[in-house]
């Protein structure tokens, strides 16, 4: 008896988990295979777009130890701004506590890097990749973009940007070393299935939005330092 019901049990864990590897096997190859034609890697065929947005990626680190993710996608925006590529750059990324911000970290890597602060906008409320994606469309009214990123994100961005209805290519230049960039290629197969149940299932929408932002303004540009930018950043999911 105990025997019996050891391997129905069995089978059915084995059951669940190869449901559960279909399942994650299915997710990515949709995004992958619905999306492949909209990344780059070489900006020399890159459709050129008005707006660049360029995607957090946690804090940049410190020099002896850098976030190389970081590094490679604020490198790749002002790369792209330079060439004529993009013409302005939405800076997204998670602002959800103090003394963390991905928008003002990247602001200050792209300033050094030559980009004009007048080129630049700061969404502080891009939580997740949906949000940014989201809000670029729902706050910031951008219908085309470009999306910067890695490589393994990239598929994501783009799939989730055009479900929220933005026609977006994608530009990954060369890669992180898999040495630095294992952990989360393997936490990327898990979060495009997340992805695909938030757009087909959940209908997820950002966890915050407001009223239009037009970039072309440059009062509109949510500048941290600049004291008059702080109610339109409230009203975008700001922290001030």
């Amino acid at each position: 008896m105990l025997k019996r019901l050891f391997v129905h049990r069995w089978r059915i864990a084995a059951a669940l988990l190869l449901l559960i590897a279909l399942i994650t096997l299915t997710c990515n190859i949709m995004i992958s295979s619905s999306t492949r034609s909209r990344i780059y890697s070489d900006a020399a065929v890159l459709p050129a777009n008005d707006v660049g947005l360029v995607l957090g990626s946690g804090p940049p680190g410190n020099p002896l130890y850098p976030n190389p993710h970081f590094k490679v996608r604020t490198q790749a925006a002002a790369y792209l701004y330079r060439i004529g590529k993009v013409k302005h750059l939405l800076l997204s990324g998670d602002n959800s506590r103090p003394g963390y911000s991905e928008p003002s970290d990247m602001k200050a890597a792209l300033l050094k890097l030559g980009v004009p602060e007048t080129a630049l906008t700061l969404d502080y409320a891009g939580f997740r990749t949906l949000d940014s994606v989201a809000r670029a469309r729902e706050v910031f009214g951008l219908s085309n973009l470009t999306i910067i990123t890695d490589d393994f994100h990239a598929g994501r961005a783009v799939f989730l940007a055009r479900h929220f209805g933005v026609d977006a290519v994608a530009y990954s230049p060369e890669p992180v070393p898999l040495k630095w960039s294992a952990q989360v290629r393997m936490r990327e197969v898990a979060a495009r299935v997340r992805a695909v149940a938030d757009v087909s299932v959940l209908n997820k929408q950002p966890r915050y939005l407001g009223p239009a932002v037009r970039i072309d303004r440059p009062e509109n540009h949510l500048g941290e330092d600049k004291p008059e930018s702080l109610p339109a950043s409230r009203a975008t999911g700001a922290r001030p």
